[in-house]
């Protein structure tokens, strides 16, 4: 939801491989979490839409820059050739990412994913910890 706005249950659930009343219940308990809420369509007022909520978008941002800081960390632990190796490998991940996302969503909007090849060129990349924004 964060990175493709509102969505219909039906399409969460496709995305994320559950049935419907699976992520129905998933949508329930985020929404009395504060997390995520529903929204009418404007396309069709039958149908609700499932956002993210701002407290929802600051909790993912939390986590994600959790996450981040973590890995940032461990890769610090590699020597430089394993950290040089992993810098020159961040154009295929971004490709492999930009691959499952269009697998798994193929109704995503273009632009939504990093395209392949937009990746810093490993001698421009910056080691870790550099220029990591929080």
């Amino acid at each position: 939801l964060d990175r493709t706005g509102p969505r219909r249950i039906t399409d969460l659930a496709v995305v994320q491989g559950v049935a419907q009343p699976s992520m129905t219940t998933l949508v329930t308990v985020l929404q009395r979490s504060g997390l995520a809420e529903r929204r009418a369509d404007p396309g069709d007022g039958r149908v609700a839409l499932i956002a993210i909520t701002p407290a929802g978008s600051q909790l993912l941002r939390s986590r994600r820059r959790a996450g981040a800081e973590a890995f940032t960390e461990l890769i610090g632990k590699l020597a430089p050739a394993e950290q040089a190796t992993l810098i020159a490998a961040i154009p295929a991940l971004e490709h492999l990412r930009a691959l499952g996302n269009e697998q798994r969503d193929p109704a995503q909007p273009p632009g939504k994913a990093q395209p392949p090849g937009k990746a810093q060129p490993a001698e421009e990349a910056q080691p870790p910890g550099e220029g990591v924004q929080s």
